[in-house]
C-alpha cells in the first residue's frame, strides 16, 4: 500500500504553530515510506475563509520546506460531490430528512439536559419523517446500540458508546455539506490512507467513521497527536507563543530549526534532540508518538535556533540579515558593507540567537557615524575616557600594519607603559566603535572597520563629547 497523508487547514487564520506541526508529522510520514502528501484547503466556512490566510498558509508551508505533492484542493469546489454522496445515503437508507425547526432542536436538547441526558437530538424525523413541503436538512441514521471503535496508532483503541451520537446533519438545508461529510468524502476520493491530526479531532473521528460504514467505506489508519501545551501545562495561547508561523519568521528563527523543535514536540528518536531534515525522515514513525501534551519552550526554541545559525555560511547570514539592516539604516547596504559583515560574520553569529538579533549586534559595522550609544557605552565614554581615547589615537596613527594581533599587541604596549590595565583603553575603545560595552573580539572588529573608520569613528566620538 502506497502511504497517502493529507494536511487540511481551514483558511480562517494563519498557519499556526499546532498546525504547522501537524503539518510537519504528515509530511515526514509520507515522505518517510516514499508516499504522497497532499494539501487541501477546507473552504467551506466561505463567510470566514478568506485569500489572506490561504496565502499565508501557502506561504509558510513553503517556508518550513514542507512542500506538498500536486496542486492544492480547495475543499468548497468539491460541495457537488459532497452532496451526491449525501444523496447516496438517503437512497441506500443510511441518511433520512429532518424537518426540524432551530426552536425545536432548542428545546429538545433543552429537555435532554434537564434529565441528565446528552443534549442532542432526539430523532423524531427518523422514526415520524420529515415534514412534507418544509425546509430539511439530510442526516446521517447513525446506529443507535452498541459502541464505534477505532484502533489509534497514538491512543491504541478508543470508543465511545452510539448512545452518546446523534445523527448528525450531512447536507444543510439549503444543499450545503456540513464539515463532518466534506472531510469523509474528500478523504476517500484523494486515497488517504492515513490520517493524522490533534486529539481534539478524536470525538470528530467517531462520527466520521460511521460515514465511512455507512457508505462501506474503509476507514483510514488515524493518529490522534497531543495538544501542544505551554510550559506552564495550560492549553498553548497567544501568551505562550501560538502565533502564526510567519511570527517565529518575523523574529528572526530559521525553518530548519523551527521545524526541528516542532518534530521533538510529542515525537522523539532516542535521544537524538539535533537532527537533519533527511533524519527525521528516516527515523519519524508513529509509534515513538507520546500521548502526554508537548510543552512548548521559547527559551530552548531560540537555544537550538542559535546552533542551527552558527551552522550557516557567514555569505548566506549576510544575505539574510541584509534587509533588516536597510530597514534601519533606511538606505541600501554598499558592497564595502557586505564584505565588512562577511568578514566579521564568525565573530558575530557566535552571540546570537535569532537572526533578529544578529542584525541588531552587526548594526554598528554598517552604521554611519555618529553611531548610536546604549547606556552602559556611554557610561564607559565618562570619566577618564577621553583622556585614554587621545592616547590610543595617538597610537594608532603611527601603526602601519593594521591587523589584530598588531593592533592588540599595541594596546597592551600602551597599558603597561602608561601603567594602567588593559580594560582602561579596551572599554572606552569598544563602546567608541561599536556603541555596545559588549561586541566581538575588540581587535578583531578594528581589522575589520580599517584605519580611516576606525579613527573616524574615535575622533567624532572626541569631538562631540568636547562638544557637548
Amino acid at each position: 500500500m502506497s502511504v497517502v497523508t493529507r494536511f487540511a487547514p481551514s483558511p480562517t487564520g494563519f498557519l499556526h504553530i499546532g498546525s504547522a506541526r501537524t503539518a510537519l508529522f504528515n509530511y515526514l510520514y509520507a515522505r518517510h515510506f516514499g508516499g504522497t502528501f497532499l494539501l487541501r484547503i477546507e473552504d467551506t466556512d466561505r463567510a470566514r475563509s478568506t485569500q489572506e490566510a490561504i496565502d499565508a498558509i501557502l506561504d509558510g508551508m513553503k517556508w518550513l520546506g514542507l512542500e506538498w505533492d500536486g496542486e492544492p484542493i480547495f475543499q468548497f469546489a468539491r460541495a457537488a460531490r459532497h452532496a451526491e454522496v449525501a444523496k447516496a445515503l438517503m437512497d441506500s437508507g443510511k441518511a433520512y430528512a429532518c424537518s426540524c425547526t432551530p426552536e425545536e432542536l432548542d428545546e429538545m436538547r433543552a429537555k435532554a439536559k434537564a434529565a441528565g441526558l446528552p443534549p442532542k437530538y432526539d430523532g423524531r424525523c427518523r422514526v415520524n419523517g420529515a415534514a412534507p413541503g418544509k425546509p430539511f436538512v439530510v442526516r446521517l441514521k447513525a446506529p443507535q446500540e452498541g459502541r464505534t471503535t477505532i484502533e489509534d496508532h497514538v491512543q491504541g483503541e478508543v470508543g465511545v458508546d452510539n448512545a452518546q451520537l446523534d445523527d448528525l446533519v450531512l447536507l444543510r438545508s439549503d444543499g450545503t455539506p456540513t464539515y463532518m461529510l466534506s472531510v469523509v468524502v474528500d478523504d476517500h476520493d484523494m486515497n488517504v490512507t492515513h490520517i493524522i491530526r490533534g486529539d481534539d479531532h478524536l470525538t470528530n473521528t467517531f462520527r466520521q467513521a460511521q460515514i465511512y460504514a455507512g457508505m462501506g467505506w474503509a476507514l483510514p489508519d488515524v493518529a490522534h497527536i497531543p495538544l501542544i501545551h505551554g510550559p506552564d501545562g495550560a492549553k498553548m495561547s497567544k501568551r505562550h507563543g501560538a502565533l502564526g508561523v510567519d511570527a517565529y519568521r518575523d523574529m528572526g528563527l530559521l525553518p530548519e530549526a523551527l521545524c526541528n523543535y516542532l518534530s521533538r514536540l510529542g515525537w522523539s528518536h532516542g535521544d537524538d534532540e539535533i537532527f537533519s531534515r533527511a533524519q527525521a525522515i528516516s527515523w519519524f514513525d508513529l509509534t515513538s508518538v507520546g500521548r502526554a501534551p508537548a510543552r512548548f519552550d521559547m527559551a530552548k526554541l531560540e537555544h537550538l535556533n542559535a546552533h542551527y545559525l552558527r551552522g550557516l555560511e557567514n555569505a548566506r547570514l549576510v544575505e539574510m540579515i541584509t534587509p533588516d539592516l536597510e530597514k534601519i539604516l533606511g538606505s541600501a547596504l554598499t558592497d564595502l558593507h557586505k564584505a565588512r559583515l562577511e568578514r566579521g560574520m564568525q565573530g558575530l553569529k557566535e552571540r546570537a540567537r535569532t537572526l533578529t538579533d544578529l542584525a541588531q549586534s552587526a548594526l554598528f559595522y554598517v552604521h554611519p557615524v555618529p553611531l548610536v550609544f546604549e547606556p552602559k557605552a556611554r557610561d564607559l565614554l565618562s570619566g577618564e575616557a577621553m583622556p585614554h581615547l587621545r592616547m590610543v589615537i595617538a597610537a594608532l596613527h603611527e601603526v602601519t600594519t593594521w591587523d589584530e594581533a598588531t593592533l592588540e599587541g599595541m594596546t597592551r604596549a600602551l597599558a603597561e607603559n602608561t601603567h594602567h590595565k588593559l580594560g582602561t583603553f579596551a572599554q572606552p575603545l569598544r563602546a567608541a566603535l561599536t556603541g555596545r560595552a559588549v561586541s566581538p573580539s575588540l581587535f578583531e572588529v578594528m581589522e575589520i572597520l580599517g584605519k580611516d573608520e576606525t579613527l573616524e569613528r574615535l575622533e567624532n566620538v572626541i569631538y562631540r563629547n568636547e562638544d557637548s
